[in-house]
């Protein structure tokens, strides 16, 4: 007898390779439907998304992804995590799996390489929705902009120095990482920030317990693209895009900022009472407007 796909408890852990590196994703079942892409953002894992993947599953054949480095993906041979290297990523498991044309929800810096995709490559992609995935404001931006090179460069060289001494912190129950995890986002119910806590560690050799992400992700490279030429990969992508933003969050309006006038077919939505996990922080208020965006 052949279970139905919502039978399953829980997704399936799979692999593929790219770069040379195994990385990690899960795979929701349903392989007849539609394919959905949901890509975490930095230091978070593809289990966040979970709440997500439950409501849409029935839907949608839902892939989500570890971006290397984090969860359940390998940590690089080195310690320089580049963009167009996760970009890179993405590419090949939507080739692997023959996933295009396909429809894609991000968050964060899984926006900002999303984004980046589909300006790479318009026609594999057909909606998307950006949470937050713009990254830092134009004032920031500029901000930056008026370090020197060089000033940039030794930064970076101080930034992987230090952390190349920083050893994963330990903590000595998952009690004590849920606490850290509800401290870092007090939006969280208790129920969720446990789910995301065992999701997103590692039991050590000794019993203590740290996260899985690499401490290499911290670093920002020294070496920025050009806000201009950013924009120009948003300006090719053709198929509509929703912009995402919790209005408790760092992340400025990308209509009050302008920047959604980079996009050919973009709409954006503020969400109240929302910090920068808004698909966590207002699931029963995301979900409507994401499954409402994503359908034909």
């Amino acid at each position: 007898m052949t279970k139905s796909p919502t039978s399953f408890i829980g997704p399936a852990s799979r692999t593929y390779f790219s770069q040379r590196l195994r990385l990690h994703y899960v795979d929701w079942g349903n392989p007849d439907a539609p394919p959905l892409l949901l890509v975490h953002g930095g230091r978070d894992h593809c289990r966040n998304w979970d709440w997500v993947a439950e409501a849409l599953r029935d839907d949608y054949h839902i892939i989500a992804p570890d971006l290397r480095g984090h969860g359940d993906s390998q940590w690089m041979v080195g310690g320089t995590y580049m963009i167009n290297d996760y970009v890179y990523d993405i590419a090949q498991l939507i080739h692997q799996l023959d996933l295009a044309p396909l429809k894609i929800l991000a968050h964060s810096f899984g926006g900002a390489i999303s984004l980046r995709y589909a300006g790479v490559y318009p026609d594999t992609v057909q909606k998307l929705i950006a949470i937050e995935g713009l990254g830092p404001s134009p004032k920031m931006l500029a901000e930056r902009a008026e370090t020197a090179p060089h000033e940039r460069l030794s930064g970076w060289v101080d930034q992987m120095r230090k952390l190349s001494s920083r050893m994963p912190r330990r903590y000595e129950s998952l009690d004590a990482a849920f606490k850290r995890m509800q401290e870092e986002n007090p939006h969280l119910s208790p129920e969720r920030a446990r789910h995301l806590t065992e999701h997103g560690m590692n039991q050590n050799e000794d019993g203590t317990w740290s996260w899985k992400f690499d401490n290499y992700v911290r670093a920002f490279p020294p070496d920025q693209w050009p806000a201009e030429e950013t924009r120009a990969l948003w300006g090719r992508i053709t198929s509509p895009v929703m912009l995402v933003r919790g209005t408790e969050s760092w992340a400025s309006d990308p209509v009050k900022d302008g920047r959604i006038e980079a996009f050919q077919n973009a709409t954006s939505v503020n969400i109240d009472g929302a910090g920068h996990w808004v698909h966590h922080d207002k699931l029963e208020e995301f979900l409507p407007l994401a499954r409402d965006f994503l359908k034909d």
